[in-house]
């Protein structure tokens, strides 16, 4: 059983429709102990990292988050939710939730930071980009050829302490992490519900246990 975090910052109706669409089992709760008992969890998210994080801290997931990671327990983040799970963030000045080591910062600061021209790049990036990957890349990429194209929608970008975690990136003015990975942490700064076929083949990889067990 999959697992839904809600906790009003996310994307969620997109998440149930194609986990719906596999044929794979959830529960959407905003009650951490609704959760306990999943075999993995989606954390998704679209918004502000502040106000995403006051929502996690009033209703318990903070800490119910990071005992789920330290216990080895599989999560994926998804878009906001892959920002968040790192130390801290630029939007808002805000500590995170420390899963990960790195910052989250806008592209203003790294193009800044790197001498990058910003010309002609918008921001946020929307928009299809593909992914080139890296390090080994990581098992929900299985039957994905490289370079396929997902789908993006953010202002604000992952720059991970440890860069050997970055399994998979985009260029957008820079090396923009799309996927990172450790232990049994998985995050997509992409929407993979929303990234058609191929986005569905990575959430039918992170469920095959449970399609399996239906068979």
């Amino acid at each position: 059983m999959t697992g839904i975090v809600d906790y009003n910052a996310g994307n969620i109706k997109s998440v149930e429709h194609s986990l719906a669409s596999l044929g794979a089992p959830f529960v959407l709760s905003k009650n951490p102990k609704d959760l306990e008992n999943c075999d993995r969890l989606v954390f998704p998210g679209v918004g502000n990292a502040d106000y995403a994080m006051k929502q996690l801290k009033e209703s318990g997931f903070d800490v119910f988050l990071k005992e789920w990671a330290y216990a080895n327990k599989p999560l994926v983040g998804i878009c906001l939710g892959s920002q968040i799970i790192f130390d801290w963030s630029e939007e808002g000045g805000v500590e995170c939730l420390g899963l990960l080591h790195g910052k989250i910062r806008h592209f203003s600061s790294v193009w800044k930071e790197k001498g990058i021209d910003q010309t002609g790049l918008k921001v946020p990036q929307i928009g299809w980009n593909d992914l080139a990957y890296a390090n080994g890349s990581s098992p929900l990429f299985d039957g994905i050829p490289e370079h396929k194209d997902f789908y993006f929608v953010h202002s604000y970008l992952i720059q991970p302490d440890d860069s050997s975690i970055i399994k998979a990136s985009c260029n957008y003015g820079c090396l923009v992490p799309a996927c990172v990975s450790s232990g049994s942490v998985t995050a997509f700064q992409f929407h993979p519900e929303k990234s058609g076929k191929w986005g569905l083949k990575i959430l039918e990889n992170f469920v095959k246990d449970d399609l399996r067990n239906q068979k």
